[in-house]
């Protein structure tokens, strides 16, 4: 990306916080004809945010509601669009199957989603799925959903992609670099200054800095209820034939140890488990102790493998993650009551990527057209009542 000289300060939007939703709207913006600066603590694609360990799961009939639907499938669109333009694979098509008891919650809103938006979505019963994917081990009271359209998106190269195209058409990237403090100047400018003594002036800001988002927005007055939280992943070794791209779909599984997500084993891998409730939660400055550290890391992972995946073999590799956690799981995405010109993009709770690309385009669109073509009400900050 461009580099900066001490006359080259001023831009139309600044991003603190090229992850992801960061990097999207960064590209968005510049397709827009917007001169944006984007600032990162490290080099994004990185291993320090929510957007490493190489793949994430794309689903658009939605357990976690409804009102996710457009926007999972504008994201798809948008997916498959970058594809294109950048010339490098992003989205695996594998299907996913979404498992759980009948009239649970998540299914019950798996089928909500179908339904209201006509998705291709099959249902069968765990003896049926369990016919079709021999790796599975489910009775004929869960329910199973397969959505043969969904898949697997490569979150790093998704990411790395956004960077490149957005250098292309003029986007400045500062890495390595942390945000100090952020000054508004009335109501027509903001800026922020860096750990290197730099300002830089914009007419509008976009955080979207993670953990670091809440301590990044203190000075406005505005508390951001989010929590990071600890995350574990982890590769296993595989039976020949059961969990390869074809004959396994990626995964989202509620049951009665938790909530569990998995992929096939891509490239040969290994197939790939995390859990997604549960975690420890931990400052935003602390170190994540490593994988095997804390004594369900792996253990959580072995006993729903045992019971629902018995086909799988021993612990390839686990690693570390985080997510940032509202108090009911939803994003946030808003600007400031306070000061409309500076939006934040925050708590994604662990479910975020798969959107990310349509996120960034709608901070994109409100910026540049003062609205998004997609409803994203839902995800104000107000619902917390008090915290503006």
């Amino acid at each position: 990306m461009h580099d900066l000289n001490f006359r080259d300060q001023t831009f139309d939007t600044l991003i603190v916080g090229a992850g992801s939703v960061g990097m999207a709207a960064g590209y968005y913006l510049s397709k827009a004809g917007n001169k944006v600066l984007l600032l990162d603590a490290d080099d994004p694609p990185h291993a320090n945010g929510s957007h490493h360990g190489g793949t994430r799961l794309i689903r658009h009939a939605y357990g976690e509601g409804a009102a996710y639907v457009p926007l999972a499938l504008r994201a798809q669109q948008l997916w498959l669009d970058l594809e294109q333009e950048a010339g490098a694979k992003i989205f695996e098509r594998t299907g996913i199957v979404n498992i759980g008891p009948q009239g649970a919650s998540f299914m019950q809103e798996v089928q909500r989603s179908a339904s209201e938006y006509k998705l291709p979505v099959e249902f069968l019963d765990g003896a049926e799925a369990s016919r079709r994917w021999p790796a599975w081990r489910l009775s004929k009271e869960q329910l199973v959903s397969f959505e043969p359209d969904a898949g697997v998106l490569y979150c790093e190269e998704a990411v790395r992609s956004y960077r490149h195209l957005a250098s292309t058409l003029g986007a400045t990237l500062r890495t390595n670099t942390v945000i100090t403090g952020i000054e508004v100047h009335g109501e027509g400018s903001v800026s922020v200054v860096t750990n290197k003594g730099e300002r830089f002036r914009g007419q509008d800001l976009i955080v979207c800095a993670g953990k670091w988002s809440p301590a990044l927005l203190q000075s406005f007055g505005t508390r951001i209820p989010v929590t990071r939280v600890r995350k574990t992943f982890a590769w296993f070794d595989v039976a020949p034939n059961l969990f390869e791209p074809g004959s396994f779909p990626g995964f989202a599984v509620a049951s009665d140890r938790g909530q569990f997500y998995g992929f096939p084993s891509l490239d040969g891998a290994g197939l790939k488990v995390g859990r997604h409730d549960g975690g420890q939660p931990v400052a935003a400055d602390a170190s994540l102790v490593p994988f095997g550290q804390e004594p369900t890391d792996l253990s959580d992972l072995e006993d729903f493998l045992r019971e629902y995946l018995p086909a799988s073999g021993k612990l390839r590799m686990g690693k570390t993650c985080e997510y940032d956690v509202t108090p009911d799981e939803h994003f946030i995405i808003d600007q400031l009551p306070v000061c409309p010109h500076v939006y934040l993009a925050t708590g994604f709770s662990g479910h975020g990527f798969k959107f990310a690309s349509a996120i960034g385009e709608a901070l994109a669109e409100r910026i540049t057209q003062g609205a998004s073509r997609l409803d994203i009400s839902a995800f104000s900050l107000g619902r917390f009542g008090g915290q503006a």
